[in-house]
């Protein structure tokens, strides 16, 4: 197995048991159905999906290469949401989901900016990269299924109950802002920090500030000040990734912080 296929498999395995364990039922395409917690029995499908993607988002850059004028580019988001494939990676691996969502974009602004073909072909590489990345994400999703290491995925909120868990949601949530900044959903993704804000991270912040406030302060800066700006400033879904990371490394250290102060306490009694 190679190095980049052992991250993939672990970010896969991190993020569907996160998932599983607390999925908000606010997803992008609607209703999940049933077969995103039977996911080998649709591996099949899946493929034939992205093989159909594939072909479908080629035909719209086809032609606009044929006729700059006249092209029809809500018919990429319409494909995109049409397939059963899309509530699949949406739930097993977001950073993926979001890359796609970014690629979609990419041709899209692309054409409707009238900027050359080769410009536009290259947006679609990387598009057709990222879906075969997902559907490799899927596969590795289904095996941990299978083996009984991931959880049916919940369409009702499951409430965190232990502080860790709660740095575990506020992560998961974070990487769902990442997507809906992606999906150019600009105001669902502010909303959704502040959100979490408020309904998650005040809740350990108080245990936090007694372990690291200087911890404290930079996350709540971050949650209040520069995450929202990188959301609405304009500069794409490259910043708020880049700020969204940052926050996870802060996040991984409050975690355990927090592990090892329960820890503590549990020795001492």
């Amino acid at each position: 197995m190679t190095t980049t296929l052992k991250k993939l498999s672990a970010s896969v395995l991190v993020l569907a048991v996160t998932f599983s364990l607390g999925t908000s039922c606010a997803f992008a395409n609607g209703v999940i159905s049933e077969h995103v917690n039977n996911l080998q029995a649709h591996i099949g499908e899946y493929t034939e999906e992205v093989h159909w993607l594939e072909e479908k988002f080629g035909s719209v850059v086809d032609a606009y290469e044929k006729d700059s004028k006249n092209v029809d580019t809500d018919a990429l988001i319409e494909y995109w949401e049409e397939v059963d494939f899309h509530s699949a990676i949406e739930t097993q691996y977001v950073p993926v989901y979001a890359s796609i969502w970014q690629g979609i974009y990419g041709i899209k602004m692309g054409i409707e900016n009238g900027k050359s073909v080769e410009d536009v072909r290259a947006e679609q590489t990387k598009l057709n990269q990222a879906l075969w990345q997902a559907l490799g994400a899927v596969k590795l999703a289904s095996q941990y299924q299978k083996q009984g290491l991931i959880a049916k995925v919940q369409t009702t909120e499951v409430e965190p109950t232990t502080a860790p868990e709660v740095i575990d949601d506020i992560k998961k949530r974070l990487d769902r802002v990442v997507a809906k900044s992606a999906e150019q959903l600009t105001e669902v993704a502010t909303t959704l920090v502040h959100d979490t804000y408020l309904q998650r991270f005040e809740g350990v912040e108080g245990a936090l500030i007694e372990l690291d406030a200087d911890l404290v302060e930079d996350l709540e800066k971050d949650f209040n000040v520069t995450l929202p700006q990188a959301i609405t400033g304009g500069k794409g879904v490259e910043a708020v990734r880049g700020v969204v990371e940052t926050m996870q490394t802060k996040l991984d250290r409050a975690r355990s912080l927090l592990v090892e102060a329960e820890k503590s306490r549990k020795d001492v009694f």
